[in-house]
């Protein structure tokens, strides 16, 4: 994900009924965040720092301990350059993963919000990364050549808030870790009672999208076939 916090909206309610199930999960953020909040009280520098503690408190909250964040890329200004597809090239190959869950590379015209550039530039340099790079032996070749990388071929891909979602998963049961891992996120979040009234109308609509019961709450994911 980009920025601390997308994957605890987009995508954190998964992420618990997987560590639930235990499944171990890897976290990679290309931002440290750093130009959220409120720069007034605090400079770059410290918002980053808090940010990511805020994002580590996150993970917890849903049974993950594996937390990254790559260096060099500045939050507001995210391009998908070689360079970024490399290093989250490296993290795939180093954790070696089943499923990856991306941002879309998308832009979603019906609701701009998820859209964001660094969204979008992340989205398209983590797919890339995944197809071709990190099953390329000649991709990158620093990483087998120098870190001793093997290559490794992902075999499917969850973009979030993709165009064409086709994955429900029923988060209603851990909603509340949902809830606990964005209420960590205080530099952002004010309202964690009030952000919970209006995320569950969206979570129901996918849901409901999705054949599940009424009452249920889902978070939705478009599938990709990588293999």
């Amino acid at each position: 994900m980009a920025h601390p916090d997308d994957v605890d909206f987009g995508c954190a309610g998964t992420v618990a009924v997987w560590t639930e199930a235990g499944v171990e999960v890897t976290y990679l953020l290309v931002t440290a965040g750093e130009a959220g909040g409120d720069t007034r009280t605090l400079d770059a520098e410290a918002m980053a720092e808090l940010r990511r503690a805020e994002q580590r408190k996150a993970a917890a909250a849903v049974g993950v301990g594996d937390v990254r964040f790559l260096t060099g890329y500045a939050d507001g200004r995210v391009l998908p350059t070689l360079e970024l597809r490399r290093d989250i090239a490296r993290v795939i190959r180093q954790v070696r993963p089943d499923r990856v869950l991306i941002p879309s590379p998308e832009r979603d015209w019906k609701r701009i919000a998820p859209s964001h550039p660094d969204h979008l530039a992340t989205g398209e340099a983590a797919i890339n990364a995944v197809y071709p790079d990190a099953r390329n032996p000649h991709a990158h070749p620093e990483l087998l050549r120098d870190e001793g990388l093997e290559p490794w071929a992902v075999p499917e891909v969850w973009l979030v808030h993709g165009p064409d979602c086709d994955v429900y998963v029923d988060i209603t049961d851990v909603f509340d870790r949902k809830m606990a891992a964005l209420a960590c996120h205080a530099s952002q979040i004010e309202d964690p009672d009030g952000l919970a009234d209006s995320l569950r109308p969206w979570l129901a609509a996918n849901a409901e999208a999705g054949g599940l019961p009424e009452g249920r709450l889902a978070e939705s994911f478009q599938s990709v076939d990588t293999r």
